[in-house]
């Protein structure tokens, strides 16, 4: 939302806000830079290409909607889609650029080619020719448009043809368009075999397998204009909680139909004619700004599967096997661990093995009566879920809070809490309008006379796979005050009833907003008092407002700020001194978030599983708790606040007019990466190999 400028407060007024979307897509800018890194190696490059990709489909599926209805409603007015397109078309052009002229060609250095149809030899057509008449042809079916076949519905993000068609049906009417939908159930991407390959290894994608031989699908019809293409739809499920009766049957209802939401891109080929682009864009109800015309595959995500079909490790990132973590040892009672104090757990340098451990101890310990866990994003891993199957079958008590909202994981969930609700767990959604997003799992055990709890809190999810791939900390604690104040929040999600104080954790929607807000402040007012003020936040996305004013208020003041916000951030760090505000891209997905507050002599750490985002302060079940342990803190600091501070290898920083600079400068070796010197230290400090290099050093302490 744009808010005039005399409604404005007068901070912001000074310093305007950016544009979050083009931020998005400017984070996106920063993404593709590693698809044209010559230090990357070749697949992972076409890998972040495929990132982009992928990023660019939801950007379209969850952000363009309020752009694009504004066009409908009044096209003369609707700047803001103008600009996002624009920006958007910039990014696409450049992501085609790469591709065409930078990877194709590596790629066929490396004895990897993806072959057109006129670069085919004829023993390459002839298998070609067969493989679409075997395995293709037969699942397609052609839809010429006439008033008894009007224009299909066409899934999000399918692939399709749309064909013009010469001469006559044979009822001898002149029906000139036809639809040609693809199974997804196709590989896009195919690999020739040996025999013809002329050498090296060859591919070809299934859209110029079809493109080739369409007139094999008219007979009797001279094939005319054509082209591939794919329209992405708007796919942010809604439903009312307040209404439905059954939030759970509403969804699964919903999931078919996210596959047919408003259109709100189109994706053609290049050599698309004008007419059957207008045609399209008229059936679609888009603006001409919202069709791109690529130079290659419409959807380049699927590329991932060319990945997936070679052996060619030296192409890829050296292997890297994250160490059990540190203060846990894989023979020894985690409980008996955490009775002398917490453990942190830097995944993914450290192995997600340490929680799979916590909860396996648990589910297998007589004296564990009760085991509770949120669920946000799970993933296919069934390891936890299988715990946590037969811990109800041994008779403990299981609660699940299931998030059934997390978007695009609906399905997934559902599934889950479907499975843990036919053992008999006690499966909970949560609270009405409130997606739970805090990380949470509480063990209850029984010590003597005693109930004691242990817990585990997270900035990530409970999902294996992501835990390889994302940097998260994962924050192990028989800690009394914290672990009551996670049971009360458990009992509130199931029981909806009034959060008594908490001792130890903030929480949004209730506290977790204005006390971050407070925490800037007092920072501000050291600052105005000469004393040292500093805050240091590590976080995905800064969107918050009032955030951001009391975080520009603050630097007005004279307190330090360093911003590490890896995507979208709102805030005009360009235009102030006292803010920096840097992102850091690397090979892992920069997952965690923790903010550090120093006004005069106090100093304080704080963990969370909230981005600084409006929607995660007040539309969001979300937890932050502080590290007090003081060794466990210095870690944090060094780790994933210094250590980021001073990358000059993956840090891009914003600059004048609020766009990010590359802190490594062409021509110069690089320097200082966080994640290769995490790496390097975990490998080191566990005897593994060392494949990773470190080219500099950094400070343990903030400045």
């Amino acid at each position: 939302m744009t808010f005039p400028a005399s409604d404005l407060s007068p901070i912001l007024q000074k310093y305007p806000l950016q544009d979050r979307d083009l931020s998005i897509l400017a984070f996106n800018h920063r993404v593709l830079h590693w698809a044209d890194r010559p230090d990357v190696p070749l697949l992972e490059r076409l890998r972040f290409l495929c990132i982009v990709s992928s990023n660019l489909d939801e950007f379209f599926e969850v952000r363009a909607e309020s752009h694009i209805d504004a066009w409908r409603e009044a096209p003369s007015a609707a700047s803001g889609m103008h600009k996002i397109m624009a920006a958007a078309r910039a990014l696409v052009e450049r992501q085609y650029a790469i591709f065409n002229h930078a990877l194709l060609p590596a790629l066929a250095t490396e004895g990897m080619r993806i072959v057109s149809h006129l670069e085919r030899s004829d023993a390459q057509r002839r298998w070609v020719r067969e493989h679409f008449l075997r395995e293709v042809k037969p699942l397609l079916v052609p839809v010429a448009l006439d008033p008894a076949h009007p224009f299909p519905l066409v899934a999000n993000k399918s692939l399709n043809f749309i064909v013009q068609l010469k001469g006559k049906d044979a009822f001898g009417r002149s029906n000139e368009i036809a639809i040609v939908k693809v199974p997804r159930v196709l590989p896009r991407v195919l690999r020739m075999p040996a025999r013809v390959a002329n050498g090296g290894v060859s591919f070809v994608m299934l859209s110029s397998v079809i493109r080739a031989h369409l007139a094999d699908l008219f007979p009797g019809r001279e094939v005319g204009d054509f082209s591939h293409f794919r329209v992405t739809r708007h796919s942010d499920l809604w439903v009312d909680e307040e209404e439905v009766k059954n939030l759970r049957t509403a969804l699964r209802k919903g999931l078919h139909q996210r596959h047919y939401g408003e259109a709100m891109r189109l994706e053609v080929s290049s050599a698309c004619s004008d007419g059957l682009a207008d045609f399209l864009l008229r059936q679609f109800k888009l603006p001409p700004e919202a069709m791109f015309k690529v130079q290659g595959p419409v959807n380049l995500v699927r590329l991932q599967q060319l990945i997936q079909l070679v052996d060619a490790p030296k192409l890829l990132f050296p292997p890297y096997r994250p160490s059990y973590p540190v203060q846990l040892k894989p023979e020894e009672s985690v409980f008996e661990r955490l009775r002398q104090g917490d453990a942190l757990i830097h995944l993914p340098f450290e192995s997600f093995e340490g929680v799979i451990e916590f909860l396996r101890q648990a589910v297998q310990d007589p004296a564990v009566l009760a085991i509770k866990q949120t669920m946000y994003r799970t993933g296919n891993d069934r390891r936890m879920m299988d715990l946590l199957i037969e811990a109800q079958r041994r008779g403990k008590e299981v609660t699940a809070v299931v998030e059934l909202k997390a978007r695009f994981d609906e399905e997934a969930n559902i599934n889950w809490a479907e499975e843990l609700e036919r053992v008999g767990a006690q499966v909970v959604y949560g609270v009405v309008g409130l997606k739970t997003h805090a990380k949470m799992l509480l063990v209850t055990r029984r010590e003597g006379r005693f109930l004691k709890r242990y817990g585990h809190l997270s900035t990530g999810n409970y999902n294996p796979r992501t835990a390889a791939l994302y940097t998260d900390l994962s924050y192990l604690t028989a800690d009394a005050r914290l672990t009551s104040d996670m049971d009360q929040l458990f009992v509130h999600l199931a029981s909806h009833s009034r959060l008594p104080r908490m001792q130890r954790m903030l929480l949004a929607p209730f506290s977790l907003h204005r006390r971050m807000i407070a925490k800037i402040r007092s920072v501000a007012e050291a600052a105005r008092r000469g004393q040292p003020a500093r805050v240091v936040a590590k976080m995905n996305s800064l969107t918050d407002q009032a955030l951001i004013e009391a975080l520009l208020l603050a630097g007005d003041a004279g307190a330090q700020i360093d911003l590490i916000v890896r995507g979208a951030c709102m805030l005009p760090a360009h235009l102030t001194a006292n803010i920096r505000v840097r992102s850091i891209i690397g090979r892992f997905l920069e997952h965690s978030r923790v903010f550090y507050f120093l006004a005069g002599s106090k100093e304080e750490l704080w963990l969370s599983s909230a981005d600084w985002m409006n929607r995660n302060m007040l539309r969001r079940v979300e937890t932050a708790w502080p590290v007090t342990d003081p060794v466990l803190r210095q870690r944090i600091i060094d780790e994933c606040l210094m250590a980021y501070l001073h990358d000059a290898r993956d840090a891009w920083e914003m600059s004048d007019g609020g766009e990010y600079r590359r802190v490594m400068q062409e021509g110069i070796n690089p320097g200082y990466g966080a994640q290769a010197a995490l790496m390097e230290r975990y490998e080191a400090r566990h005897g593994l190999k060392n494949g990773v290099e470190n080219n500099g050093s950094h400070s343990v302490a903030p400045r």
